[in-house]
């Protein structure tokens, strides 16, 4: 019977990314993903638009001019009426038809804080959106990621499938021998064609998934679904530090936080914005007027003119005080989001610990499972033990690499949860 040295099988597969110049790197997946992204470009989008805003916000510190014209057709001509000497008299005031025109700028020299607290709430809102537009790639990173590791956890069960169909292929061929001599049972032949057969079928079912998982990936990644996807086996290493310490680096970089932190600003500042409204409003008026009226001696004028406005209104008060609470309940959303980021550094972490013990484990059991199953061959061939004790070591090997293969990649994805829980991913 062939023997397999499965050691080398499994050395060999870690390092054929490595060796495939055309194998694609999480990073350059996570760029991809970035740069293709809808939702990512919609994000964008909120950004620019955001900015937009704040520039009109600014743009209330400056200079607004109003210009405006007009034609009025009267159906008499307006007239003054007097008393000359006893006697009645009418004198025409201005013309029947006429054209009018001014042109009147208009600068606030004083609000009450009004404007600078509408453009702190402008700014406060742009940088919220910038930093829900990082929240939006972290989001689709993670869900690439994820699927980045299905395709390897899928391509590693199918080799894990074929080096099992090989190995009960070369026992097939065995027991026909062994069979042809006379030294075991047809039982024992149809019973190793059976588990060959069931073999081949895994290794079918493993490549579905396997062509599954690389559709999925090619989706996220904006491409063709049946694009070639071949990826290397390597991912950033995992954040030092204690729980309390990488919680206390999440509660400064994680955008979901900051972005909160900021739309309270937003709503604070329009409070007091629309508050600083019931205060006085100062503005200088000044421009050119022009008043088509041959009666009269100057048709076009130029004026200047500071005035105060006072609006007393009930009603902006409570819409001030709706603003106030809103910012508390966005608050409250902020302290409870605090408390799960920090549940999910320490689940992360503490998954991190628990799968490089289960590594170690299975590697060891996988030495040991390779020895066993050379060991029932060897026996096999000689008569001293039955075809259901080297299935049941075969099956044992098979469990032992399965383990390996989900240790590995469960501690991938529980250091790639870790750094999304930082904020860093």
């Amino acid at each position: 019977m062939r023997q397999i040295n499965l050691k080398s099988y499994f050395f060999s597969l870690a390092l054929l990314p490595v060796c495939c110049a055309q194998a694609e790197t999480l990073e350059e997946a996570l760029e991809h993903a970035v740069s293709q992204n809808h939702l990512i470009k919609s994000a964008k989008a909120d950004t620019e638009a955001s900015k937009q805003q704040l520039y009109s916000a600014q743009n209330q510190r400056l200079p607004a001019l109003n210009i405006n014209s007009g034609y009025t057709q009267l159906s008499e001509a307006p007239a003054a009426k007097t008393q000359i000497e006893g006697q009645s008299a009418q004198f025409v005031t201005a013309q029947a038809g006429s054209a009018q025109a001014q042109a009147i700028a208009t600068l606030p020299i004083f609000t009450s804080g009004r404007i600078s607290h509408n453009i702190n709430a402008s700014e406060a809102s742009l940088s919220a959106v910038q930093h829900n537009e990082i929240t939006t790639a972290l989001t689709i990173k993670m869900q690439v990621a994820e699927v980045y590791l299905s395709v390897l956890r899928a391509q590693s069960a199918l080799q894990l499938a074929q080096s099992h169909a090989e190995t009960l292929q070369a026992h097939a061929a065995d027991v026909d021998r062994l069979h042809s001599q006379g030294m075991v049972s047809k039982n024992d032949q149809l019973a190793a064609e059976v588990e060959y057969a069931n073999a081949r079928q895994l290794v079918v079912q493993s490549g579905n998934r396997l062509d599954i998982a690389k559709a999925q990936y090619n989706r996220l990644l904006n491409r063709r679904l049946d694009d070639s996807v071949e990826l290397e086996d390597r991912f950033p290493a995992s954040p030092d530090g204690a729980p309390d310490e990488l919680n206390a680096q999440a509660l400064v970089q994680r955008p979901e936080l900051n972005a909160l932190t900021n739309q309270i600003t937003t709503l604070q500042e329009q409070a007091q914005s629309v508050q600083a409204s019931l205060l006085p409003q100062v503005a200088v008026n000044g421009g050119y007027q022009y008043q088509e009226n041959r009666f009269q001696a100057f048709e076009g004028m130029w004026m200047v003119n500071v005035g105060m406005e006072w609006k007393l209104d009930g009603g902006t008060h409570h819409q001030s005080k709706s603003l106030h609470r809103q910012a508390l309940a966005l608050q409250a959303q902020r302290d409870d989001l605090a408390g799960m980021i920090g549940l999910e550094i320490r689940r992360a972490w503490l998954d991190i610990q628990e799968t490089e013990k289960r590594i170690d484990v299975s590697k060891q059991a996988i030495a040991q499972a390779d020895e066993n199953l050379r060991v029932n061959q060897e026996r096999y061939r000689q008569g001293l033990s039955s075809q259901t004790e080297m299935l049941k070591a075969e099956e044992l090997r098979m469990t032992t690499h399965d383990n390996f293969n989900n240790a590995h990649y469960d501690a991938a994805q529980a250091k790639l949860s870790l750094r999304r829980a930082l904020g860093v991913l």
